[in-house]
C-alpha cells in the first residue's frame, strides 16, 4: 500500500513533479542541459535571494555538507548541535580528519546568538556549522540573530544547513552572509530525493582553493568551473532538475510569500489543533518550526499503535526520532501540502483515538 506522508521527509509529490521526471532523456553535455541548468540555477538564486554561486549536486544533502566541511574548515570548527542531526555534522567533521568542537544545546532549545557570541570570542575557530531547521526536535533556530553575531567574525565561514525551511520562509543568503547554504529537495522543496543545492560565497571559494584534501566529488572549485558552463562536475541527475524545473515554475505562480504564509498558517494550525487536545509542543517557546510540529506525548496516547494503524488505512505517521522516540512525535506540514492534507490525517486520528477528538 502506498501510504500519504506526513513524515519530516520525503513528503508528497505532486503529480506535475513526477510527469516531469518521465520527460526524455538528454546528454548532460548537450546545450539542451546547459539551458535547463542555467535556468533552474537562476530560479534558485530568487528563492535564495542571492546574486552568488548557486551549484547542484546529484547527492543527498549529508554528502554536502561533508563536502563544505572538507572545502572550507581550515584550522577548527565549532558545530553548534542542538538535536541527532546536528550531533551528525559534528561527527562527520570529526571523521573528515578536522579539528572540531560541539556547543550542545538540551533537544528542544535553539542554537542562540549568545553561544555564537562566547564560541567565536575565543579566536579558536575559522568555520562555523549549524542546523537552521533541527527536524528531530521541531526547533527553528534564529538565523537572521545569529547572523548579526557573524558580521563581526568575517573570518569564519558561516555554513548553514536550511534542508528543511529553504522555500517556506524567507531566507535571503546574501543578506544573511551565509558562506553556505545547504539543502535537500525532499522537504520543503516537495520533490523526490537525490538533489541537493549549496552555494558558495566569494570567500567560501577563496578558502576552497587553498585547501588540501577537499576531495573531487564535492570539490567546491571543479563546481564553480563547470558553473561557468552551466554544468556539474559529474553526470547529474537530469530528471531530478526536470522536477525542480517544473516546482520552480510552480512556486512563482503561487507567488513566494503566498508559499511563505501559507507555511506559517499550516504550522499554527497543526500546533493549535494538538494543544488544543491537552499536547505540550516539544520545542522552547518562540522557536518551533513552520514546516514540521514536534509534541510531547504528554497525553500518554499509544504512539506505537497509532502509528501502525494509521498506516493500515494509508497514512505515514512518525512517532519520534532518536533519543526522543516515542516521548513525542512529528508531524509535517511542508512543501505543496495544504489544509485540507492535514485534516485528512487529523480526522484519521481521532476516527483510531476518539479520545483526541476532545480534552
Amino acid at each position: 500500500m502506498y501510504k500519504k506522508l506526513f513524515i519530516p521527509g520525503p513528503v508528497p509529490v505532486h503529480p506535475e513533479i513526477l510527469a516531469a521526471m518521465a520527460t526524455p532523456m538528454i546528454g548532460h553535455r548537450m546545450k539542451e542541459y546547459a539551458e535547463l541548468h542555467g535556468r533552474v540555477t537562476s530560479g534558485l538564486k530568487k528563492v535564495m535571494v542571492t546574486e552568488g554561486k548557486v551549484f547542484l549536486a546529484t547527492s543527498s544533502a549529508f554528502g554536502v555538507m561533508e563536502g563544505a566541511i572538507r572545502n572550507l574548515v581550515g584550522r577548527r570548527c565549532v558545530n553548534f548541535c542542538n538535536g541527532a542531526f546536528s550531533d551528525k555534522w559534528h561527527d562527520v567533521t570529526l571523521r573528515c580528519g578536522k579539528q572540531a568542537d560541539a556547543v550542545r544545546f538540551d533537544w528542544g532549545r535553539p542554537v542562540t546568538p549568545e553561544a555564537v557570541e562566547a564560541a567565536l570570542s575565543t579566536g579558536k575557530y575559522d568555520s562555523m556549522t549549524m542546523i537552521h531547521n533541527e527536524t528531530s526536535t521541531g526547533v527553528m533556530s534564529p538565523l537572521p540573530e545569529i547572523a548579526e553575531v557573524m558580521r563581526s567574525y568575517p573570518e569564519v565561514m558561516f555554513i548553514v544547513d536550511t534542508v528543511s525551511s529553504m522555500s517556506a520562509l524567507n531566507i535571503p543568503v546574501d543578506d544573511l552572509g551565509i558562506d553556505s547554504c545547504i539543502f535537500g529537495v525532499q522537504k520543503a522543496f516537495a520533490l523526490p530525493p537525490g538533489l541537493t543545492v549549496f552555494t558558495a560565497s566569494e570567500k567560501a571559494l577563496e578558502r576552497a582553493a587553498g585547501m588540501e584534501g577537499r576531495g573531487y566529488y564535492f570539490d567546491y572549485m571543479e563546481f564553480a568551473a563547470n558553473d561557468a558552463k552551466d554544468n556539474t562536475p559529474s553526470t547529474p541527475c537530469v530528471s531530478q532538475i526536470f522536477a525542480m524545473d517544473r516546482q520552480l515554475e510552480r512556486m512563482f505562480a503561487e507567488g513566494l510569500e503566498a508559499r511563505w504564509e501559507r507555511h506559517r498558517n499550516l504550522a499554527g494550525y497543526v500546533r493549535d489543533w494538538l494543544t488544543s487536545r491537552g499536547f505540550e509542543l516539544f520545542p522552547e517557546p518562540g522557536y518551533g518550526s513552520l514546516t514540521l510540529t514536534c509534541a510531547r506525548n504528554t497525553r500518554g496516547i499509544d504512539l506505537a499503535l497509532l502509528k501502525k494503524r494509521l498506516g493500515e488505512i494509508g497514512f505515514a505517521f512518525d512517532d519520534g526520532y532518536g533519543k526522543i522516540k516515542g516521548q513525542t512525535f512529528r508531524i509535517a506540514h511542508m512543501g505543496d501540502m495544504t489544509r485540507s492534507d492535514l485534516d485528512e490525517l487529523l480526522s484519521a486520528m481521532i476516527a483510531i483515538m476518539p479520545e483526541l477528538a476532545y480534552h
